[in-house]
């Protein structure tokens, strides 16, 4: 088996794993791997923006306690005043890397406003920001010295504690598929990174890439790293509605710029529920136009923003205005056709600001992550700034004083940056008498089932008896995909399956933990939220 060593190893290329890398490269050797191509991700796909303060009128403490509000007062106010307070110094990253923001007539910032905010605070590029910062750090990355690896998937972390070495358990690196030849090597670091962004594929309906299929939670949770909060997953309120549109997004910012909700009859809805009316919290929107679906039987609500008219609707929204058009809809004559679909976790791996989290040798940044900025539902705009600010301070910790492998007998050093000539043998990966797969649709149909029974069991609104049922159903699919995967060879098909059988079970767990409605998780069961404060914390698996 062939093993590569190296400084850093990050996995993921969205803006957490591009801005990790982009920061590490200048410490040492780093390795970026990433399943699909490098703008195969969540970023690619982000239309609205990036909080950050940048009116003289606005506040840091006012982006912070937007945040918490919006978080139902779940989010870790220090975590959130010192993202908020950072945001300056990654957007001045992302603008090194080439990216061009808004900026009105007089050289000012054109900042939008988007659902829970205060102020215009959301620096755009278009309205395809993520397309543009992507675009741009892969421009810059492929100029960095960092080693890229696209098409190869992470199988699982390599743990001292399973291969034999004695101490504190301890990453050391992972073993990895090359999807196009099957090859399966070891990366061998004292550093990993993982960035690899959320879960939006274990519901049936996502607007979230393919790539969305909960990798890095779940190599992490099976190798023993804490667990938070995986209850709150965030529905994007308004996915547009029409066959032919796979997991398009209405941006919030066309919220911010004046588009209302309402029914098939033009009828405004959203007072109803919250006096912020459209521009309440993605929660309370997503559960607003939930509860007008089911009271009135139709497919859809909409957004209308025909008042805008048709030149201004083009010049501030080009690609929605296009897409829609392509679509049959004028935004500028047209009722837009929305519904709810999953797009964010706001729980993940147990991770500080600066990417520590209950492994020793594991960072976790972006959307895998759980740093407590989100609280128990994420404020408009924030996850990439969230990337940003927690890919700066990871590396600011890792690379001045990496982890290191220490003198000789395998055994670490002490983490001040001195390095060693001692590393781990790594065991080559073992097949077993596993034969190459002969039922493809076993995987297909599991994978269905389980997007399905959590859209039915685990969506926008919640019940004791739908997440039994969920937990009933998916422990009897782990045990399926379970023998499944040391039956027959490793697929990436099999592998994004057992990931996504693992964030399901997890997301079902927390839920049931949770005896209140707060933020995104929301029950019939226990529809108050609860006085007390308290954070969804499931331990790691890690047996071997």
């Amino acid at each position: 088996m062939k093993t590569i060593d190296c400084d850093y190893f990050v996995v993921g290329s969205g803006m957490a794993g591009l801005m990790s890398a982009l920061h590490l490269a200048s410490y040492g050797k780093v390795v970026l791997v990433t399943k699909e191509r490098l703008a195969d991700c969540n970023t690619n796909f982000a239309q609205g923006g990036i909080c950050c303060v940048m009116d003289p009128a606005d506040t840091f403490d006012k982006h912070a306690r937007d945040t918490m509000i919006a978080g139902a007062w779940l989010g870790k106010s220090s975590v959130v005043h010192e993202i908020c307070e950072h945001a300056p110094e990654g957007i001045q990253d992302l603008v090194d890397c080439g990216v061009k923001f808004g900026r009105k007539e007089d050289g000012e910032w054109d900042l939008t406003r988007e659902g829970g905010h205060s102020a215009r605070r959301i620096l755009h590029a278009g309205d395809i920001t993520g397309e543009k910062c992507e675009a741009a750090m892969i421009r810059k990355i492929k100029k960095s010295g960092v080693d890229i690896r696209e098409h190869n998937i992470v199988i699982d972390l390599i743990m001292s504690n399973r291969i034999g070495i004695p101490g504190e358990k301890r990453c050391l690196g992972a073993y990895v598929m090359e999807k196009k030849s099957g090859e399966i090597y070891a990366v061998r670091t004292p550093n990993t990174v993982l960035a690899t962004g959320g879960c939006g594929k274990v519901y049936l309906y996502t607007c979230n890439p393919d790539t969305a299929s909960g990798d890095g939670i779940a190599i992490a949770w099976r190798a023993g790293a804490k667990i938070e909060n995986m209850e709150f997953v965030q529905f994007h309120p308004t996915c547009l509605y029409h066959p032919q549109a796979k997991r398009f997004l209405i941006s919030e910012a066309v919220r911010g710029e004046g588009a209302v909700l309402v029914d098939k009859k033009g009828r405004e809805f959203m007072h109803k529920y919250d006096p912020r009316g459209s521009l309440a919290p993605r929660d309370i929107v997503a559960r607003s136009i939930d509860s007008e679906m089911k009271r009135t039987g139709d497919d859809c609500m909409y957004l209308d923003i025909r008042r805008k008219g048709e030149a201004y609707l083009k010049k501030r929204f080009p690609n929605i205005y296009a897409k829609c058009l392509s679509f049959g809809i004028d935004m500028a004559k047209d009722l837009i056709p929305v519904v709810p679909a999953a797009h964010y976790i706001c729980g993940g791996i147990q991770a500080t600001t600066d990417g520590r989290t209950s492994i020793r040798g594991l960072s976790a940044v972006g959307e895998c992550a759980c740093t407590g900025l989100h609280g128990a539902n994420r404020l408009a705009s924030n996850s990439l700034l969230e990337a940003l600010v927690c890919a700066r301070l990871t590396a600011a910790r890792l690379g001045p004083h990496p982890e290191s492998w220490g003198t000789g007998n395998g055994e670490w050093g002490n983490g001040n940056g001195e390095r060693g000539t001692g590393k781990p043998d790594i065991p080559a990966w073992k097949t077993g008498d596993a034969v190459p797969p002969d039922e493809a649709v076993l995987v297909t149909h599991m994978w269905d089932e389980i997007r399905r029974l959590m859209w039915d069991y685990v969506g926008i609104v919640r019940t004791n008896k739908r997440l039994a049922r969920a937990a009933h159903r998916l422990r009897t699919l782990r045990r399926e995909i379970h023998d499944y995967y040391f039956r027959y060879l490793v697929t990436p098909d099999t592998l994004e399956l057992r990931n996504l059988a693992v964030c399901a079970e997890l997301i079902v767990k927390s839920a049931q933990r949770r005896h209140e409605s707060r933020g995104l998780h929301y029950t019939l069961d226990y529809p108050r939220q609860s006085k007390t404060i308290r954070q969804t914390v499931l331990p790691g698996y890690g047996g071997k």
